[in-house]
């Protein structure tokens, strides 16, 4: 489900469940590969990709969530807005090479990261919630608005619009645009320029940046 690596100081978090939705099991395979770059010692950096040139993360598990989880979702929903607060204030530099579709709650993922590298040729980014009918939870609008413009976030979160690597470069919303085989390289290669900075000042510039988002992620409070 999650394979992680490590290429010099940067490790490789390859999400491997196809679709890469959010449900329990997948959220806790990403906090136990969060753990362990956490506990290592030196340099280090962290790349996140999917495992498939189709997809980064398309969102929640719905299925899961009205099947086999329905008891669960309620909790793995608040563990989701606990795993977004722990990215967003990461204490080494976290990129996220974008490898292909990313929607909703992924998106979310990505946002948290410190940098974004997309795929230019193929893939979208895209917060359907509109489209679907779903709230947000606090916690989520809090990461979008700690790193999007107001008139991007009105733009993708009120027409549920679909922006390829190109037009997300264009919005600010991710950091560059690739093809597809060097999304990867690229990412690595900002992830390893960075893996030199001391981690508790990385993470205290964090958390002193999004101190806002991180102050609501904490609460986990869902959508009602």
């Amino acid at each position: 489900m999650i394979e992680l690596t490590r290429q010099g100081p940067v490790f490789v978090l390859t999400m491997n469940a196809v679709e890469n939705r959010f449900n329990q099991r997948f959220i806790e395979a990403v906090n136990a590969a969060l753990d362990e770059v956490e506990a290592s010692e030196g340099p280090a950096a962290m790349v996140t990709t999917g495992g498939t040139e189709k997809f980064y993360s398309n969102g929640l598990d719905l299925d899961w969530m009205v099947g086999e989880g329905s008891g669960e979702s309620q909790a793995m929903l608040a563990n989701l807005l606990r795993t977004l607060g722990r990215v967003l204030a990461f204490p080494v530099p976290s990129v996220a090479a974008i490898n292909g579709h990313v929607f909703a709650a992924g998106a979310m993922f990505a946002m948290a990261h410190d940098f974004r590298v997309m795929r230019a040729d193929r893939g979208y980014f895209c917060l359907p919630e509109v489209d679907l009918g779903l709230p947000l939870a606090d916690g989520m609008a809090a990461v979008l608005h700690a790193k999007l413009t107001t008139r991007v976030l009105n733009e993708l979160l009120l027409t549920g619009a679909r922006f390829g690597g190109g037009d997300c470069l264009e919005r600010g919303i991710v950091d560059e645009a690739v093809d597809g085989g060097q999304v990867l390289t690229r990412a690595i290669e900002r992830a390893a320029a960075l893996a030199n900075k001391p981690r508790r000042i990385y993470a205290s510039l964090k958390r002193s940046m999004y101190a806002p988002a991180m102050s609501v992620l904490s609460e986990a409070k869902l959508p009602s």
